[in-house]
């Protein structure tokens, strides 16, 4: 099949290029529709019961996770021309598209009562803008003398906060445009010659978050590109060779993010992987095929019969180590989340149509250049590779033991890093300590305890019950129990609403910020509060129609995924000490509870389609090399690699997070790929040296072992570049990948020639000789008399 495949490539290439060319004008255009995912979490699937506890919040309550907040620790906020700065900074803001409300010490209400409506209202404390200096020190005290701000809007350390409400449904779509550029450019404005004013919150920090680590990824795929072309240009001396590479690439690049828009996907950080992903796989796929051109070439001076074996040959090993790859992503789909689902999909499919993409463009490319110069043949005979080659050969020939017991020393010192590893991650994870984005959250974490949401939300499961006497009492006491913990802020429920009520009803007198009693004085308020109840007012945020449910908000410190567990753990405990799980349902949900859980989950099912993937490429490889022993030397080289790359994990405390975790995916599938070229080499040469095993190895680590130098220094030096990012995720990705595959040329070039070696009479089996897949096998020369060196005045020089 190959055979007739590659004839039909050249016979058929003007065709194949318009057909390639109109595919990635149709794909481009499906690139504008690609959307950026604004929605916090996504990871976790819709049955989790993390999952449906959030949306239940939603359904009953209004969204969390969505005020931007502004603070400013400063005594001469309070002085007048400042003050009325602040006051007129609330409006500026409420008068922006998407903000639906302000709220500050300037744009506070209080509860005013009204005794021939029985009823509440409220009143505005800062009816409008201060005039003098006596007025804003008359609000400084009134809002002072309102117990339910204290620590929501100020401290008694002085700092002074502004929540801005921003539409929750417009902010997670594309309508939400430029509306935190807008926000940020109205408190610069503000700010400018007065105080710093510090700006968090979670939709501030996933726009600065996502917008940076997209800028960022984009300007090092463009960097990675450039510097992999460089060692291109260096390895072929050719700068065709280099940019029919780029070309590959480019539009493999094109059809992947088109493939996200017509998929009706969004773009996740996660899903912003797969670009550079594309690169990864494109690369080695042209490297392996120009040097097999180059290496034909040289052989016999025939660019056409070159060209034609460079398909038949390196196609199918290309076909396979691609096949493996996507398998591997693949497993993503059995999963239950809908973010890794998408992207097991997006990036199997298109990490095979780079292989369809290089197998058709390299052949059809070349084949319209001239012949190659001997300059360009010059990388086949470099003595640095030869050298290199050379003592790999001599090592393995020589030196099996001491082969085996560095590789037993590095496990050793891999997997005492390993049990040093931890499982940590952050919602705000990937950011230096020194960027003003960390340095403004623990500011609020410092003064305030947090800013990531966090919410209680108790279910009576009688209507009307949530204002009950007895039930307020429970809340109030958890509120008290919450307070003793220092990640968490300042909680607010109903129980806070009604002793603001109370307070109201005797004229604001900060003594009566208390709840209320059944009998007493206190009964008098009950037809006011039965009024505030059909009007909804303040306690309608915290309560469901039925008045069954009841929140308790508050916000927790970003402090990890471990330490969250202890956390929730305890208020768990807290919470079933003071509501009777007989009686009530009480749930603890939250953005910050979504992360947490989406977190694990993500890292769970990441580990299970890391071992799912080892047995499928196991399972492929039993098929293509028809031999279980030889998946197991194999599959050695390339464990090893991965052993290591946890334990300098370990040793340098990287834990394990979503982010790194997926580095085990891409470089164990980039890892294989090196060991199916070398296995299919390696038994081609048996076939042409007789069974001679010897012989075999050392000629196969000659010619794969080229391309698998190649291909390893290009992707290094690619992927160290993103050691310099300002990212700690990108920084991991860096330098994990980078040294995993560094390892992984190393234990396919050593251990796997070492252990065919030495065990060449129990690994290489007549089965191995006769695969169930037909691989790399054909010998036969293939005529294209359409197609020959002197047609179409192609002689030009390969400049």
């Amino acid at each position: 099949m190959w055979a007739w495949l590659s004839s039909r490539i050249l016979r058929n290439r003007l065709g194949i290029l318009v057909v390639l060319a109109l595919l990635t004008v149709f794909f481009g255009t499906q690139m504008r529709k690609v959307q950026m995912s604004y929605k916090f979490g996504g990871l976790l699937p819709k049955t989790d019961s993390a999952y449906v506890h959030y949306e239940e919040l939603h359904s009953k309550f209004s969204e969390d996770g969505n005020v931007i907040v502004l603070g400013v620790k400063d005594p001469a906020l309070y002085e007048l021309h400042h003050f009325q700065g602040w006051y007129q900074l609330g409006l500026d803001l409420k008068a922006l598209p998407g903000v639906d409300s302000v709220f500050s010490e300037a744009h506070v209400f209080e509860l005013l009562r009204n005794d021939s409506l029985k009823r509440f209202q409220l009143g505005a404390v800062v009816p409008h803008m201060p005039a003098t200096q006596a007025e804003v020190d008359s609000i400084k005290q009134r809002v002072r003398d309102l117990p339910f701000y204290r620590d929501l809007l100020y401290n008694d350390q002085g700092t002074s906060l502004m929540m801005v409400f921003v539409n929750a449904e417009r902010f997670n779509s594309e309508q939400r445009g430029d509306m935190v550029d807008q926000i940020t450019a109205v408190v610069d404005a503000f700010s400018e010659g007065r105080f710093q004013v510090r700006r968090s919150g979670l939709p501030f920090i996933r726009t600065v978050v996502t917008g940076r680590t997209r800028t960022e990824m984009q300007f090092f795929v463009v960097l990675m590109v450039i510097v992999v072309s460089l060692l291109l240009l260096l390895f072929f001396k050719s700068w065709r060779v280099m940019l029919v590479c780029l070309l590959v690439v480019a539009v493999s690049v094109v059809w992947a993010v088109g493939s996200i828009g017509l998929l009706g996907y969004k773009l996740t950080s996660v899903m912003a992987i797969i670009p550079p992903l594309i690169v990864v796989i494109g690369i080695p796929n042209c490297i392996f095929l120009i040097n097999k051109y180059h290496y034909e070439y040289s052989q016999h001076r025939n660019r056409i019969k070159a060209l034609s074996r460079v398909v038949y040959r390196v196609g199918k090993a290309s076909f396979i180590t691609n096949a493996t790859t996507a398998t591997g992503f693949a497993t993503f789909v059995l999963t239950y989340s809908d973010v890794l689902r998408q992207f097991g999909v997006v990036a199997a499919l298109n990490i095979m149509a780079v292989f369809v993409l290089s197998i058709l463009l390299v052949p059809i490319l070349f084949s319209y250049q001239g012949t190659p110069k001997d300059r360009h043949l010059a990388h086949l005979e470099r003595k640095w590779v030869d050298r290199s080659t050379e003592r790999l050969i001599h090592i393995v020939q020589h030196r099996r033991p001491l082969v085996y017991a560095f590789t037993a020393f590095f496990v050793v010192i891999g997997l005492i890093g390993v049990s040093r590893l931890k499982n940590e991650s952050r919602v705000v994870d990937d950011l230096p300590m020194e960027d003003p984005v960390m340095q403004d959250l623990r500011f609020f974490e410092q003064e305030f305890n947090g800013v990531m949401p966090l919410e209680v939300m108790v279910d009576t499961r009688k209507k009307g019950q949530a204002l009950k006497e007895a039930n307020l009492r429970r809340i109030a006491r958890l509120q008290d129990s919450l307070a003793t913990y220092p990640e968490l802020s300042r909680s607010i429920s109903v129980a806070d609403a009604v002793k603001f009520t109370k307070q109201a009803f005797y004229g604001g007198d900060p003594e009566r910020y208390q709840l209320m009693r059944s009998s007493g004085p206190d009964q008098f308020i009950l037809p006011y509060l039965e009024n505030a109840r059909e009007q909804g007012g303040l306690a309608r945020g915290f309560m469901d129609e039925e008045r069954s449910v009841t929140r308790i908000t508050m916000q927790v410190a970003d402090a990890g995924t471990a330490r969250m567990d202890v956390l929730l753990h305890d208020i768990r405990n807290q919470i079933d000490s003071i509501f009777d799980p007989e009686n009530f349902r009480v749930v603890l949900t939250g953005s910050s509870v979504v992360f947490l859980e989406g977190s694990k989950y993500m890292v769970k099912n990441l580990a299970i389609s890391l071992i799912l993937a080892v047995v499928l490429i196991s399972g492929i490889m039993a098929l293509l090399f028809n031999s279980f022993r030889m998946v197991l030397i194999s599959l050695a080289p390339n464990l090893v690699p991965l052993i290591m790359t946890a334990g300098l994990m370990g040793y340098l405390g990287i834990p394990i997070k979503p982010s790194t975790i997926l580095v085990f995916s891409i470089a164990f599938g980039i890892s294989v790929d090196d060991a199916i070229h070398y296995l299919a080499k390696y038994r081609q040469e048996l076939k042409l040296t007789g069974h001679d095993i010897r012989a075999s190895v050392f000629q196969a680590i000659r010619e794969a072992g080229v391309s698998m130098i190649y291909t390893s220094i290009v992707l290094f030096c690619g992927f160290s570049l993103f050691v310099f990012s300002d990212f700690g995720g990108t920084q991991a990705l860096g330098l994990l990948v980078s040294f995993t595959l560094m390892v992984a040329m190393f234990t396919n070039l050593l251990i796997m020639p070492s252990l065919l070696l030495s065990f060449e009479r129990l690994a290489t089996t007549p089965s191995f000789e006769e695969p169930v897949l037909d691989m790399m096998d054909e010998e036969q020369a293939i005529d294209s008399p359409e197609l020959d060196d002197s047609s179409n005045g192609n002689e030009q020089s390969d400049k």
